[in-house]
């Protein structure tokens, strides 16, 4: 009975290891297998414990990670097709559906928006501030323009 508790945190360690391995090698071509033999478990066994660790399957956490780098790449101005192979995917026309599929909107439309973002910002650095900020320190956002 007592060895109940250090088996599931064994076995919750050998999760969390293959999550690394995710968070790690994202941008490699890994596939579920690969991932399972990380945490030492069986594809089909490894998909059920992964998921309910973390509410969502091991393909759909990578792909989740990639699609959160592919933001930061776009973000910092990399070209879309750049940004497509080096967070792992093959095609960029898969990439920009699966990204515009999560977002609302396309890869070169996130970017446009960000880059645009950080021009507007760059002009006027006090609309980064947020309101509530701003009124407790006596600026007024109607007055910054």
């Amino acid at each position: 009975m007592e060895q109940e508790p250090y088996q599931k945190l064994y076995l919750y360690r050998r999760i969390v290891q293959a999550k690394l391995f995710i968070d790690r090698h994202y941008a490699e071509n890994i596939d579920l297998e690969q991932i399972a033999d990380e945490a030492y478990f069986s594809k089909f066994h490894f998909c059920r414990l992964f998921k309910n660790a973390y509410g969502k399957t091991p393909n759909h956490y990578l792909t989740q990670v990639r699609l959160d780098n592919a933001q930061q790449l776009l973000t910092k101005g990399v070209p879309v097709a750049e940004v497509c192979f080096r967070i792992g995917f093959d095609s960029p026309t898969t990439f920009a559906a699966l990204f515009k599929k999560h977002f609302g909107v396309s890869p070169s439309g996130y970017q446009t928006r960000q880059l645009k973002k950080q021009t507007h910002f760059a002009a006027n650095p006090l609309h980064a501030v947020p309101n509530c900020f701003a009124e407790t320190h006596g600026w007024k956002k109607s007055n910054i323009q």
